[in-house]
């Protein structure tokens, strides 16, 4: 007798969890969605405001503005996750969406010096909060929304390899960045955004801030869908969109469940959807 592998099976031989996993985990995702958007600010940007709430200090001072509406995540938080979401869409767009392979160590460096250099500037702009206590520059919005973009660029850079060398099983052994014309690119790129911010119109305004919590989900989700895969050791399996669906949606509720459990947690102490009180 011939032996049968599980993938010859019709699908109602499957196990029963394996059958089911995906309508358990879009279940958990629509209560964890429906139960924080129930409980959050009205509005768009008050929607988008909860989701910086959980991960931004969202100071008053070191936020951009659109009118009188501050911006849901402040300045430096702004630009990372510009840079992050710029970083990823743009790896997709230059043919790395399965790249394994880490930044070329010379780009790598010029990587490691984009955190470093928002580093400085965090540290600087820290030491504000001590009066007396001297200072390399003047702290501004300016520099924490480029510096910020700087790091997210490399976050993405070092996050996207490690990303697709767990979730695909084809994954490509090559450079996500190779060549200094590709870091060019990026870094071009978040010249334009800086530029659109820096104009201070509301037409660029409103879209980079909704944007800007689409690049703390992409994020969000990329490194717990990578932290699944492994804790639940089921690394290189997708080969195709549809097998990875199933991963980067529990990625997503699990992002979804943090946002909204610190969410709870920090309104539980401060009981304002504002940024920490008491700071300038």
């Amino acid at each position: 007798m011939s032996d049968v592998s599980l993938e010859s099976l019709p699908p109602a031989a499957h196990p029963p969890t394996q059958r089911y996993l995906p309508y358990l985990v879009g279940g958990v995702a629509a209560v964890a969605v429906v139960s924080w958007l129930l409980n959050t600010p009205e509005g768009i940007l008050g929607k988008a405001g909860a989701i910086g709430y959980a991960i931004c200090h969202r100071i008053d001072s070191h936020s951009l503005h659109i009118g009188n509406a501050q911006f849901p995540l402040c300045a430096r938080c702004t630009g990372i996750y510009l840079g992050v979401l710029l970083g990823m869409v743009t790896l997709l767009a230059l043919g790395r969406r399965r790249a394994g392979g880490m930044p070329r160590a010379p780009i790598f460096v010029a990587l490691l010096a984009f955190i470093g250099l928002m580093g400085v500037d965090g540290v600087n702009s820290y030491l504000n909060f001590f009066p007396g206590l001297p200072r390399l520059y003047e702290p501004n919005n300016s520099l924490r929304v480029i510096t910020g973009l700087l790091n997210g660029l490399a976050l993405a850079g070092l996050m996207v390899p490690v990303f697709n060398q767990t979730l695909w099983a084809d994954w490509e052994d090559r450079p996500v960045l190779g060549r200094w014309r590709e870091l060019a690119l990026l870094v071009g790129l978040a010249a334009i955004i800086a530029g659109l911010i820096f104009t201070d119109q509301v037409i660029f305004l409103y879209p980079l801030a909704l944007l800007s919590v689409v690049g703390v989900l992409a994020i969000l989700v990329a490194l717990n869908t990578t932290i699944l895969l492994i804790a639940l050791k089921q690394e290189n399996k997708a080969r195709t969109p549809a097998s990875a669906a199933l991963p980067l949606l529990a990625g997503f509720t699990l992002a979804m469940l943090e946002i909204g459990a610190i969410d709870w947690l920090r309104y539980s102490v401060f009981h304002t959807w504002s940024g920490l009180p008491g700071l300038n």
